[in-house]
């Protein structure tokens, strides 16, 4: 961990907390880096991204203009999301992707 913050010009406290969700998306150049300190293949690249994008730590959901159910799907998961199982939460992510087909 050392090696690689050092060969990326950041510190390895920073990259242990991108590793484990204590900081916010990483920049777009820092993404590019790490995919070229790897040495990733393009498709490899464009999953690093996706993840990055989606990494944010911290989310607010604006619910202004939603029916009242959005509203409360959003805030019932904001109070139970650290309760769910794994299994729950990969159901629940099928679920949203099936939704945007």
């Amino acid at each position: 961990m050392k090696d690689m913050a050092s060969a990326l010009g950041v510190s390895s406290a920073y990259l242990s907390a991108l590793e484990h969700g204590n900081r916010g998306r990483p920049s777009s150049g820092l993404v590019q880096q790490i995919s070229a300190y790897f040495n990733l293949a393009w498709d490899d690249v464009d999953e690093l991204k996706r993840l990055a994008q989606l990494s944010h730590p911290r989310v607010v959901v604006d619910t202004a203009g939603l029916s009242p159910k959005a509203t409360e799907l959003a805030n019932r998961l904001s109070e139970t999301i650290d309760e769910l199982s794994e299994e729950t939460i990969d159901r629940l992510l099928g679920t949203i992707d099936e939704g945007r087909r």
